[in-house]
Formats: structure tokens, C-alpha cells, sequence
């Protein structure tokens, strides 16, 4: 069996659907993978074929133990090269997701190998805050953490993580000062469902939904 660059990103983009809890099905990954609906049929056609998927009766798609092991492993060489990009390049933490989406497929076994060496191992947060391993929100919250929509006024919380698959959202929320390790406090809670946030003396608006894309802890 061939594992091909679409058959990696196929199987990565389950893994990581099901780390934001949701339920994968055709549709889902569709809107994960920016492509057509008959595109995400054929593919998980042949995913099914090569046992790296399991499509339930009412078309819940999950990972076999197989398809896992692959996705794991490009999991860990995307969070390795995220944190290359950043630790030791200095780049920008908003611009090295869209970076190691380009590399992953390309960095050899012992390139790979030299990483792990450099960095040490994955168990540390990518430059977004977010974990390499399976980690849903029910772990976050086991943790202590909530989404900043969540928080009411007057609560002073530390940005742990932040969704890295939107670049505009990361640099929106950069440009405002929301990046993983920025002290925040909630001012208020509008009538238009936007928050309020005082952020190093400066008070600006977000969005309900930029706002649950950020997970935070209290101080």
C-alpha cells in the first residue's frame, strides 16, 4: 500500500477534527480539508480500502489503528517543524503553521530524527499552545481551561492555546495581542454578542466566534 501526501492529509485532518471534538463524517471532513463533497467521497473510498478508516452505518468515520499510527506520526513531524520554525528561526508564531503544512511531507526519517534531538521530545506546546496528541476539549477543561467566550466580566485569564488552522484569525488575533502567554482581562459582555478586552492598558472587541477558537486559564 502507498501512503501518499493526500492519503497523510486525509488521515491528519480526521486526527485532528476528532481533537476539537467533533463528530467526522463526509461533510465535516470536506469543510477540514477545503475540498469538493465528491472528492471527500472518493477519498474516503479508498482510505476505507487500504483499512485506515472505519465508515459506521450512519457514516461516523474513524481512525484504524493503522490510519492513527499515520496520522500520529505526521502530527509529530508538523509539531516539530512548528517549533523549528519558531525556536530556532525566530519565526513569527502565526505564519509557522501554514509553513510546516508545506514541510511536513518533505523532511526525511533522519531529518526528522535530528529534530527531536534539538528540540527534545513533543510532549511541549507548539508556538500555538496546542498539544501533539489526541487532546479534545474535555481534557481542556479537565485541565482548567475554558474558551474566553466563556468568561465573565471582571476575570483575568492567561491565553494557553489558540486554533492554528485559520491564518487571518491568527493574525487578527495577534494584531490585538491574543497569542499564547498574553495576559488578558474581560471587561464586559455586549448585547452584540461580542467581548470586551483590556489587554497591556488597551481595550478592544472580539467576536463570539474568534473568542472560542482561544482557550484560556485563569490567573
Amino acid at each position: 500500500m502507498k501512503i501518499t501526501i493526500s492519503k497523510e492529509n486525509d488521515l491528519k485532518a480526521i486526527a485532528e477534527a476528532e481533537s476539537e471534538g467533533e463528530t467526522v463524517i463526509a461533510a465535516s471532513l470536506a469543510r477540514w480539508l477545503n475540498v469538493s463533497p465528491p472528492a471527500v467521497t472518493m477519498a474516503i473510498k479508498r482510505l476505507k480500502r487500504d483499512n485506515l478508516i472505519r465508515v459506521a452505518s450512519e457514516g461516523e468515520i474513524s481512525l484504524t489503528g493503522e490510519g492513527r499510527a499515520i496520522a500520529t506520526r505526521l502530527l509529530h513531524r508538523h509539531h516539530l517543524i512548528e517549533r523549528m520554525l519558531a525556536e530556532i528561526f525566530g519565526m513569527e508564531w502565526y505564519k509557522v503553521h501554514d509553513e510546516a503544512e508545506q514541510l511536513e511531507h518533505a523532511v526525511s526519517e533522519d531529518f526528522e530524527r535530528r529534530l527531536r534531538d534539538k528540540l527534545g521530545t513533543v510532549d511541549d506546546a507548539c508556538p500555538h499552545g496546542n498539544r501533539v496528541e489526541f487532546d479534545t476539549p474535555t481534557h481542556r477543561r479537565q485541565r482548567g481551561w475554558r474558551p474566553l467566550d466563556e468568561y465573565e466580566p471582571d476575570a483575568t485569564v492567561k491565553v494557553v492555546s489558540v486554533f492554528e488552522r485559520d491564518r487571518k484569525l491568527l493574525e487578527y488575533l495577534n494584531a490585538l495581542g491574543i497569542r499564547p502567554g498574553a495576559q488578558v482581562s474581560v471587561a464586559a459582555r455586549n448585547y452584540d454578542d461580542t467581548i470586551t478586552l483590556q489587554i497591556d492598558g488597551t481595550r478592544v472587541p472580539l467576536g463570539k466566534s474568534a473568542a472560542a477558537r482561544v482557550w484560556a486559564q485563569p490567573e
